[in-house]
């Protein structure tokens, strides 16, 4: 393949659903001439409940179904997959995958004024305690200790599928979920699940003082610094999107043109069973 091809080939983008839009935003608005093609796997959405071992199989056909488009770059726009399938996805890309965890991190470890950041997401993603690691191993490279505080709010996910989050329902959930950060002396906290910027208001009001920091902005400076070291950025007039889910979704359009701020085409749909007949599976 030429130079100049490798520039012309899209930039591939999978979630469990429409919160990977709000990372898909901020790639587009980082790397504004390139092409992208989206995945959501809203047939299975949540994946934040289920075990590592079907989380691991569903990131595994999600990758092989962008590879099959010929992608130059992946991103795990899914914090659980990011958690639980991100070696798989590297191990079996010959393409650069960028995952949501490590940048986050980063970034709040570099961003804390206090040295006590709070994280929230799936029962996956905490359970499988990545971010503190991951916060960890950043701190200790910088020499300083950072206490994490860590929770998991599921229901985020749904309410934020539904686009239900100025319901009065959804306040009191959050309230449930959020109140115990406020005495932890936290000033930031990481929005662990790309579905939660969705709710990014919800939880503001929530937590007026505390910072919240989103992982698909962190993750888009990380991809748009590869694809230039690269030399394989796409300079271009308008970005370029393709949509695809695995199954139809009453609110995905309106929640990805509200999200990304322009109409978008709607999703072609394939099935989870379509990716097995095609051999994606990769087992």
């Amino acid at each position: 393949m030429s130079e100049s091809d490798q520039h012309k080939q899209p930039i591939g983008v999978f979630d469990s659903g429409v919160g990977g839009l709000t990372v898909l935003k901020h790639l587009i608005h980082s790397m504004p001439g390139e092409e992208f093609v989206y995945l959501g796997d809203t047939a299975r959405v949540p994946y934040g409940n289920k075990s590592q071992d079907t989380i691991r199989h569903y990131t595994r056909q999600c990758v092989n179904f962008l590879l099959s488009l010929d992608v130059k770059a992946i991103v795990i726009a899914c914090n659980t997959a990011s958690a639980l399938a991100l070696d798989l996805a590297r191990e079996i890309s010959p393409v650069p995958v960028i995952g949501m965890i490590h940048p986050a991190a980063a970034s709040a470890v570099q961003q804390t004024l206090t040295k006590k950041i709070g994280i929230i997401g799936t029962r996956a993603t905490i359970g499988s305690h990545a971010y503190e690691q991951a916060i960890a191993k950043v701190s200790e490279d910088i020499g300083v200790h950072i206490d994490v505080y860590a929770k998991a709010c599921p229901l985020f996910v749904p309410l934020a599928e539904e686009d239900f989050g100025d319901h009065p329902s959804a306040a009191m959930i959050a309230h449930e979920y959020l109140h115990e950060f406020l005495s932890l002396g936290i000033d930031i906290l990481v929005l662990g699940c790309t579905h939660y910027p969705l709710l990014k208001e919800l939880i503001g009001k929530t937590l007026p003082d505390i910072s919240l920091l989103d992982c698909g902005e962190t993750a888009a400076k990380e991809l748009s610094a590869i694809l230039q070291i690269e030399d394989k950025s796409q300079i271009g007039e308008l970005p370029i999107v393709r949509l695809f889910t695995t199954d139809s979704v009453h609110a995905f359009s309106s929640i990805a043109e509200r999200c990304i701020g322009f109409p978008l085409p709607e999703p072609i749909r394939i099935s989870p069973e379509t990716l097995e007949d095609q051999g994606l599976s990769g087992i």
